[in-house]
């Protein structure tokens, strides 16, 4: 392949890599620990749950860097390229000063045991480099990725309010590792003992590959990949990872549609969504954690197929759209028909999902998506509702219904959205749909819920949508806590 080299290049704090021969799938946590002996970082779960690995990672953005915290955990060695690193050994000082965002910890007395605290101390690192005001809800959102069993989250917080926001020397050398970390234009391919990544740089590129190699593991955020290797410890052949695609990475409102590339992060779209749709903002902030919004991609939550992923069930209620290419081939399928059974879906051998669509509201439109879960953060869902109702004269004149963890792919409620046509949207109307749903879906029980709990869920969403709906004035939400605005 023309155009490409053999290696790998980033910063590692201040230090430059350029590492050949490497395993495809070796983690960075690994790495870090192994190779570098950097053992600040901790392994605590090895799936992106437990924050204890966390590390940020900056990227240019213009003539600056986007630090993010990420999970090292389920990131893979090779995605590094082009970026810097940075760790919690990085953060004291040369003459061994601790960074604000340590200092601010043992001033708050906020570390016992210790483990936990490196990934804290990450976390609100990259907050501190993002320069926003350290409100309460902004803090709770940074911190629900770390989990710490230990001191309570009173003194970390405490912590972050406290910690300041003047340039460290990482921030000052800024424009120095910009140029530093500048690309030559060339992509990554390499083979390791008879297994194969490539990063290519072009979505015509990538195209090509996967003709080539159509039995390869598309790679993302990796929240998911990674996962295949840390804990069901999968062996992966052929690896082509999609983030140094620019063109999978745009985001952009153009002919009464919100066009998202297939890379796109949560972390990217979640406020212009919310824009547009504010609950699905909120579902968005409870997906996953900050560190899994930052690497994880609409496009791969949708690509894995999951009955249980939260993207799904808004986007189908939403009627959108996606662009699906093979070689130099698109086609254009609704986001609904891409489910064909549990664990399989429309995409022919060579052929990746390139963009999603999501059609902008249409005056009169109403429309909520609701998450089920076991805890408020870093939860997956038991069930997803997704609803949107348009009313003329009182009656109902479309309406969408969908649900994930209801069945084994994420799929609409055709029994209860036909009740629903054409009646005027009141309890009658409401009892019918709530009834109808028995005839659209027989649940599982598994360890999230039991059949029985997810059917009186999909029920109760749906008469919370039409009392949301239909009365306004009555309280569906509880409020006075800003975390819990939208519950």
């Amino acid at each position: 392949m023309a155009g490409t080299r053999d290696h790998i290049r980033f910063l590692l704090g201040d230090e430059p890599r350029e590492l050949r021969n490497i395993d495809p799938t070796m983690t960075v946590l690994n790495y870090l620990r192994q190779v570098e002996g950097r053992c600040g970082t901790k392994e605590g779960c090895a799936e992106g749950d437990c924050g204890a690995c966390t590390v940020v990672l900056a990227e240019p953005n213009g003539d600056g860097l986007r630090c993010q915290a990420v999970n090292s955990c389920i990131q893979f060695l090779p995605t590094l390229d082009g970026r810097q690193l940075i760790t919690v050994e990085d953060l004291r000082a040369p003459d061994g000063t601790l960074h604000p965002v340590q200092q601010a910890l043992v001033e708050t007395h906020a570390s016992q045991c210790g483990f936990c605290t490196p990934g804290f101390v990450m976390s609100l690192y990259a907050f501190y480099r993002s320069g926003e005001t350290p409100e309460r809800q902004r803090i709770n959102d940074v911190l629900a990725g770390n989990l710490c069993r230990c001191t309570g989250y009173g003194p970390i917080i405490a912590a972050a309010e406290r910690m300041g926001a003047a340039p460290d020397r990482f921030a000052e050398n800024e424009a120095t590792d910009v140029e530093r970390l500048r690309g030559d234009g060339k992509s990554v391919a390499f083979e390791h003992e008879g297994r194969r990544y490539f990063a290519p740089t072009t979505s015509d590129e990538l195209a090509a590959l996967l003709v080539e190699h159509p039995e390869a593991v598309l790679l993302a955020g990796s929240t998911d990949v990674g996962l295949w290797v840390t804990k069901q410890h999968r062996v992966l052949e052929t690896v082509i990872f999609l983030g140094d695609i620019p063109e999978l990475k745009r985001i952009e409102t153009r002919n009464g549609r919100i066009e998202i590339g297939a890379m796109a992060s949560y972390t990217d779209t979640m406020d212009l969504l919310a824009g547009h749709f504010p609950d699905l903002g909120e579902l968005f902030r409870r997906l996953g954690s900050v560190q899994i919004r930052n690497a994880g991609t609409i496009g791969g939550n949708i690509a894995n197929g999951s009955p249980i992923g939260d993207s799904p069930p808004p986007l189908i209620v939403l009627e959108a759209e996606i662009v699906l290419r093979r070689g130099d081939e698109r086609r254009v399928l609704p986001l609904e028909d891409f489910f064909i059974a549990y664990g399989k879906q429309d995409r022919r051998p060579g052929e990746f999902l390139e963009t999603v669509l999501v059609p902008l509201p249409k005056a009169g439109d109403r429309f909520r998506c609701y998450k089920i879960s076991k805890r408020f953060d870093q939860d997956i869902s038991a069930v997803c509702g997704a609803f949107r109702v348009r009313l003329a004269a009182g009656r109902v004149d479309d309406i969408r219904i969908a649900y994930g963890g209801m069945a084994a792919t994420p799929k609409r409620a055709a029994a209860a959205e036909q009740a629903l046509i054409g009646q005027a949207w009141d309890e009658t109307a409401l009892q019918a749909g709530v009834a109808a749903l028995q005839r659209d879906f027989t649940p599982l029980t598994d360890m999230r819920a039991s059949q029985g709990y997810r059917m009186a869920a999909a029920q109760n969403l749906l008469t919370k949508f039409y009392l949301e709906t239909s009365d306004p004035a009555v309280a569906t939400r509880l409020v006075g806590d800003p975390e819990l605005a939208h519950v």
